[in-house]
Order: structure tokens, then C-alpha cells, then sequence
């Protein structure tokens, strides 16, 4: 199992002193999805945001987790600060969060972003390529930091199984296409194996949108969408 998140369970930091600390974020998303990963023995995919990340890991940027017990590797993935304004502060959390909860803030979308949000996607993809054991993984991506992964991940592991959840809501069909991306996210999104959401509403606002905006064949009855040659089935969870 690999588990791809913006946010690391664990993160290294210098303290003034010189020294190296652990410290583990308050994150229900690493509450969740951990036991998973220590059970399976697998590897978990995020930014390396510590300022002593990279003092802990191997020639592959793995470091063995929980440190007083490893069970499976944090793999790092290093960004540069215009990569995380641009990706993650920017495309991610200016224009697609305000976007998706319809709050009361005008949802902001830059080019530059874009293309850095695309850019990090595609680096989170081939980490995940290179941290696969099998040509079948079981591979669980989280959030809307990553909406074009399944897509890329599928092109280069076309028989894993991905499943993806989406943490916060889906707008109706009217709201999403407000945003200039709308198909390319759309098209990622159905890289997916499973695509889940908080509610069944919020199941019906994106099939709703798939139906609107892209070319796909639509099985309303299993929740499921047929495009590029694969299935995704669109799950409330």
C-alpha cells in the first residue's frame, strides 16, 4: 500500500541547539490512514517540510518510521518554496478550497499556479512510480492538493489499483465550472479506481459535473463512470 499525502506523519526539525527533533503533526487524515500503512508494511509518499528532512533519509530519500519501532518508510519529496506557494498556497488553497465549500471569497486562479500545481502532481507521480514493489499496487491518495495524481499515477502503473478521497466538498455542477482547469482536474480525478467523498451529495454534484463538462459514459445506478478505458466508481465514505 502506498499512501500519498501533501502533509508528512513525521517531520525532523534543527532546534536552536543544533539538535534534531521529532515531531508528529495533529492530523486525523495520519490518524486514519497510519495503522494502515504500519499493517501493511508499506510506504507513505508526502513533502519533506522539516528543516532536518533531509539529514534523516537514505540515498532515496526513505526514512524508516516510527522511529522507535519501523514499520514501513516515509518517502520525501522535496519542493522548492516557489513549488509550495504556487501548488499548494496558491492553485490548491486560493483557488480550489474557496471554490469547492462555496464560501463567500472569490476563488483566485493564476496560470503560473497552475502549472506549478501540475509540475508538483507530476513529481508526487513519479515518486510513487519509484516507491512501487509490485506492478499492482493499492495506492491511497488524499486530498484536492493532488487532483491530477490519479491520471498520472495510472499512466505510469496502469494495473494499480488507486483510490482517491477528496476532503472537502464537491460544488454543484454550475459552481466547479467556474474554474478554467475544470477538465483537466475532472480528467485526473478518473485516473481513479475508487473516487470517495464525505456524502452522497456530494457523489451526485461530480457525477453531475463529469456529465456537463467531459465526453465519459455515465452507469447512474452503480455510481460509476466509464472514460479513457477504465472504470471509477464515485463512493460516499
Amino acid at each position: 500500500v502506498i499512501v500519498v499525502s501533501n502533509r508528512e506523519p513525521y517531520i525532523h526539525n534543527r532546534t536552536d541547539e543544533g539538535e534534531i527533533s521529532l515531531q508528529i503533526p495533529a492530523s486525523v487524515l495520519v490518524s486514519a490512514l497510519e495503522p494502515v500503512t504500519r499493517a501493511t508494511g508499506g510506504t507513505w509518499v508526502a513533502h519533506g517540510s522539516g528543516s532536518a528532512d533531509r539529514d534523516v533519509v537514505d540515498a532515496h530519500d526513505r526514512v524508516a518510521v516510527p522511529p522507535a519501532n519501523p514499520s514501513y518508510h516515509l518517502r520525501r519529496v522535496w519542493l522548492s518554496e516557489e513549488e509550495q506557494d504556487g501548488y499548494y498556497y496558491g492553485f490548491a488553497n486560493e483557488g480550489l478550497w474557496p471554490l469547492c465549500h462555496i464560501a463567500f471569497v472569490r476563488p483566485t486562479f493564476r496560470e503560473p499556479d497552475w502549472r506549478m500545481y501540475q509540475t508538483v502532481n507530476e513529481k508526487f507521480a513519479d515518486a510513487v512510480a519509484a516507491e512501487a514493489k509490485t506492478k499492482e499496487p493499492i495506492v491511497l491518495l488524499q486530498d484536492y492538493p493532488f487532483g491530477l495524481l490519479p491520471r498520472y499515477v495510472r499512466q505510469r502503473l496502469p494495473d494499480a489499483t488507486i483510490i482517491t478521497f477528496w476532503h472537502i466538498p464537491w460544488p454543484n455542477s454550475e459552481t466547479f465550472g467556474i474554474c478554467p482547469y475544470k477538465e483537466e482536474i475532472i480528467d485526473g480525478l478518473l485516473g481513479s479506481s475508487i473516487l470517495g467523498f464525505h456524502t452522497q451529495f456530494h457523489c451526485n454534484n461530480f457525477i453531475e459535473t463529469v456529465d456537463r463538462f467531459i465526453e465519459s459514459r455515465i452507469d447512474r445506478e452503480r455510481d460509476s463512470i466509464f472514460h479513457q478505458g477504465n472504470e471509477t466508481l464515485v463512493r460516499p465514505y
